[in-house]
């Protein structure tokens, strides 16, 4: 029989990066006299993929460099990020609650995955989850739905029994396109952007009391 599932999201979702790597973005561009702006970083490059990303930005530059530039910019960010960060809001006590109901939990990413083992280990996570799906390593990362439904799948869960966790609009995408109730976290983006993207609740972090209404109502309530 399938289970049910929460899937998440990293950046963002599991622990506010975002920031960071708007530093790192713009340390590297600053070697070429360029920067970008929240706006467009928040529109241009949140939850993709660095080779989108890198193809967009150096359209004129070979897959080689783009690698390069990527692999700097992740290593920086890495250096900046290893002792500061903290878990999202309400985390711990939702990811409590999800094992007290034998839910299984996933991370589905766009992030390399040193970055997210990084990421997991300084929040004190790094053996909390079952699978970890990273976008990069599969023929279509985010915003297709083939990250969600690998993760889907690695849990033997039912994506109508399931929830993702979401703050970018490709990832809501990604996660809508499985087949997911997707709740969005407002960590950059408003309501209104997440719910355009397809998210079905926006919410500020983990311990808004709607998510247990959501969950009671779709998986049943329980302990």
């Amino acid at each position: 029989m399938s289970r049910s599932a929460f899937l998440f999201d990293l950046d963002g979702t599991l622990t506010e990066t975002d920031h960071l790597h708007f530093e790192a973005f713009n340390a590297m561009l600053a070697g070429f006299g360029r920067s970008i702006t929240p706006e467009a970083y928040a529109r241009e490059v949140q939850g993709r993929a660095n080779a989108a990303i890198m193809r967009d930005m150096f359209p004129d530059l070979p897959e080689s460099e783009h690698i390069r530039l990527a692999d700097a910019k992740e290593a920086a960010f890495r250096t900046m990020a290893e002792s500061q960060l903290q878990p999202a809001r309400g985390l711990l006590d939702f990811l409590a609650l999800a094992e007290r109901r034998s839910i299984g939990c996933a991370v589905v990413t766009n992030a390399p995955r040193a970055n997210a083992e990084m990421m997991l280990g300084a929040i004190g996570l790094g053996r909390r989850f079952e699978a970890i799906v990273i976008g990069d390593e599969l023929p279509r990362p985010k915003p297709d739905p083939l990250p969600y439904r690998m993760g889907l799948d690695l849990l033997r869960a039912d994506a109508t029994r399931s929830l993702a966790f979401e703050d970018s609009a490709s990832g809501v995408q990604s996660a809508h396109a499985a087949g997911l109730f997707v709740v969005g976290l407002m960590t950059t983006l408003c309501a209104e952007a997440l719910e355009a993207a397809g998210a079905s609740l926006a919410i500020a972090d983990f311990t808004d009391p709607r998510l247990m209404e959501v969950l009671d109502a779709r998986l049943g309530g329980s302990p």
